[in-house]
């Protein structure tokens, strides 16, 4: 329902943006083939780098993890940000998605990690090059540093609870506060099991491959790139001349609308990305393009992750499932060659007459 309610605001905010950029008597405006094009050629490229991204942070972990695995991993992990509120779902469906590929709880979790390390350097240093780039953009910048700031104040947060749950929590009685959680003794083991799964891996990284690690962090300053471009193609397609004027703008601002949304409590935004859109870009993009420039902007940068990201989710479910049926064939071919045997011996089960 949460659900529903989310999508039904933001297709409603989408529509009432492009009813009140109507010009009259404007000739419509329509994004050219070639556009779509070149924006499906950059989703290609987008999710392929973070495919690679994912693949290469385990390469330098030595962990063994195919490329379809990272692919399911990256697309999977988009649709479970997109149903969720604040994007909580992404790294859960990752972690389930890399399970089902046959890596350990504790190696999955320390690749959701670097991956997520190197998201937040690729972000600074993108930052940073964007801010030499467009000298200038003061407000913007601001708001994209602080935002990043934020976001490496969490990964690192993270790592360091993981960390130290590690070295202290992971023998012995569960502690007062674990108490509280209803963590018992029974379900502290299985979580004890866990963070020294995850302090044996933490050592490996002590010894993880460098090459690997700038190769991965290369990929992932390629996929934050190439969103940037989605954005500056449309509007260039629609025939905006000052498009080069207007560039630092059309650059900055999605970025920071694409990251910071993340803190947006309702799956998709709600309609928190399209206002935020309305409200920073207004007075960027010419009123007779901004529906247009909108709605597919938010295709090729969310809905169409869905679509695939729900292809991805159900191959897993199947594979899945085909899994447990050929475990339950195995059993019961298990079970009728042990019953073959001691027929052919002569031994008898209870119950069976006697020979």
């Amino acid at each position: 329902m949460i659900i529903a309610l989310s999508f039904a605001s933001m297709i409603g905010v989408s529509v009432w943006i492009a009813k009140a950029s109507r010009v009259v008597d404007a000739t419509p405006v329509h994004v050219p083939w070639w556009a779509h094009l070149l924006c499906l050629a950059a989703v290609a490229v987008e999710i392929t780098s973070r495919a690679l991204k994912i693949g290469w942070s385990a390469a330098a972990l030595r962990i063994p993890v195919t490329f379809p695995t990272s692919l399911r991993t990256c697309v999977g992990g988009d649709l479970g940000a997109a149903i969720t509120p604040a994007r909580t779902g992404a790294e859960p469906a990752r972690f389930l998605i890399l399970a089902e590929g046959g890596v350990k709880p504790a190696d999955a979790l320390m690749i959701l990690f670097m991956e997520l390390f190197l998201e937040m350097l690729s972000l600074a240093f993108i930052a940073i090059a964007l801010a030499f780039v467009f000298k200038g953009a003061g407000p913007v910048l601001g708001t994209l540093l602080g935002m990043i700031g934020g976001y490496a104040g969490v990964v690192l947060g993270m790592g360091a609870f993981g960390v130290i749950l590690a070295h202290r929590n992971a023998h012995g009685p569960p502690p007062d506060w674990a108490l509280r959680l209803r963590l018992h003794a029974g379900r502290w083991r299985v979580i004890q099991l866990q963070l020294r799964q995850l302090r044996t891996s933490i050592e490996h990284v002590k010894h993880a491959r460098v090459g690997m690690m700038l190769a991965s962090f290369a990929m992932s300053i390629v996929h934050v790139g190439t969103r940037l471009t989605i954005l500056p193609l449309i509007v260039f397609s629609l025939g905006d001349p000052n498009i080069n004027a207007h560039l630092a703008n059309l650059v900055l601002w999605p970025l920071a609308i694409l990251y910071g949304g993340a803190i947006a409590p309702a799956p998709g935004g709600g309609g928190l990305i399209e206002l935020s859109f309305r409200q920073t870009l207004r007075h960027t993009i010419p009123l007779r393009m901004f529906g247009a420039s909108l709605n597919w902007w938010r295709v090729y940068t969310y809905y169409l992750y869905i679509i695939l990201g729900s292809v991805a989710a159900g191959h897993v479910v199947m594979r899945a499932l085909r899994k447990r049926d050929l475990e339950k064939l195995h059993g019961h071919l298990h079970v009728a060659v042990i019953k073959a045997h001691t027929t052919e011996v002569g031994v008898t089960e209870p119950g069976d007459p006697a020979p």
